[in-house]
């Protein structure tokens, strides 16, 4: 595979939410000459507490099951048993690197979990500098993509959240576009995502309002985005103040002045926090269980029926993950070279569907969906509109 294209991250450290760290113990050999079985450990460095640590739930449970489904429910490819060490970053970047640091100092060639794009970003680099597998999961960073050759996504990009937006957008001439969100790495890189994207359709403005993450009182700052007067708002919103920032959208007035509010659906648990503007939402969705057609997902779905649990929006990007370190294991437990060769370019059936693993830049190239909220007795259920084409909304490719 060719890398001329790929960039030292020097000036922007790239994300990957899941850094997978594989140190395999010394294989004793028996008297037949055959290798015993030896355990390799893969490090994942996820937000298991901290603003996304719902997220982070949903990353860990579908990782095991893409384990669990990848190697049949042995856990082992071959011989290996994979054993998983979780670290716990809280969302903080420097508590991010300085785990990856101490699993790569103990040996681990494969990591993974970054929820956070704040982390991914700082996490990237690592993967270069000391030769590791880099996995990056729910942090969708566009700056994860084309990182470097070491690193890998097993979720979607920002960019594909704005490209499957775009299509509510149609291709009127002169509309104004706002996009409102928090001041992080996270809601900057959604900013710029909609001003590449929308803007050169038909010759949008694109505007923003960007609240800082600690914020608790919205009013200001949706008096700033009332003045705007756009014809399309572009949500980009994580955490828990959700219901806070739509109570104070509501009380506002935007949903009455603003043709289309277009929101990246959220987990399950976050569509009661809409209020009565959920129907009014134009959603697009990196997932809902109930959307993809393919024996993946029915059997994910089936699974955790069995447990009492319904997949969730992250839940496939662990999943993902899950069957890219075993991919990667079965071409080699210790030569890093040779499982990021056997990871590009390589295409497969994920619980979304059909994902190729761009060769080139990493970017995972998979389908998308538009959705709607739906009042079902006392609760709003997701119910998918439309499935958008991989090719549709794939990212630019990085050179």
């Amino acid at each position: 595979m060719k890398h001329a294209g790929w960039r030292v991250a020097t000036v922007l450290a790239v994300a990957v939410a899941v850094v997978s760290a594989l140190a395999s113990t010394a294989g004793a050999r028996s008297s037949s000459g055959e290798r015993a079985a030896a355990t390799v450990k893969v490090g994942i460095v996820y937000s298991r507490t901290g603003a996304l640590a719902a997220y982070g739930a949903q990353y860990i449970s579908g990782l095991r099951w893409g384990l669990n489904y990848a190697t049949k429910g042995t856990n082992k490819v071959g011989n290996n048993t994979i054993e998983l060490t979780l670290v716990d970053d809280a969302g903080d970047p420097a508590k991010a690197v300085s785990a990856a640091k101490d699993l790569i100092g103990q040996g681990y060639k494969i990591l993974g979990g970054s929820i956070s794009s704040g982390v991914a970003v700082q996490m990237a680099p690592l993967a270069s500098q000391n030769n590791v597998l880099f996995i990056s999961g729910p942090a969708k960073a566009d700056a994860v993509t084309g990182a470097n050759k070491n690193t890998f996504r097993s979720g979607v990009q920002t960019y594909q959240d704005v490209k499957a937006a775009a299509s509510y957008l149609g291709y009127g001439v002169g509309k104004k576009v706002a996009v409102f969100a928090q001041d992080t790495v996270f809601g900057q890189g959604n900013y710029l995502a909609v001003k590449s994207v929308m803007g050169d359709l038909g010759g949008q403005s694109v505007d923003r309002v960007l609240v800082p993450f600690t914020a608790t009182d919205f009013t200001p700052f949706v008096q700033q985005l009332k003045q705007k007067n756009p014809d399309l708002l572009f949500l980009a919103w994580a955490g828990t103040t959700t219901a806070a920032m739509f109570q104070a959208l509501e009380q506002g007035g935007i949903f009455n002045s603003v043709d289309k509010v277009v929101l990246g659906l959220a987990e399950r648990s976050t569509y009661s926090l809409y209020g009565a503007p959920a129907a009014k939402l134009s959603l697009v969705s990196s997932y809902l269980y109930n959307a993809p057609k393919n024996k993946v997902n029915n059997w994910l779905v089936a699974k955790m029926k069995q447990r009492g649990q319904i997949p969730d929006l992250f839940t496939p990007d662990g999943f993902v993950a899950g069957q890219m370190i075993v991919h990667a294991l079965q071409a080699s437990n210790s030569d890093v070279g040779k499982m990021i060769s056997a990871l590009e370019g390589w295409s497969f059936v994920g619980p979304k569907g059909q994902v190729t693993i761009r060769a080139s830049d990493h970017a995972m190239i998979q389908p998308y969906f538009l959705a709607k909220l739906v009042r079902q007795g006392d609760r709003w259920v997701g119910v998918p509109t439309k499935t958008l084409k991989a090719k549709y909304i794939a990212p630019p490719e990085k050179k």
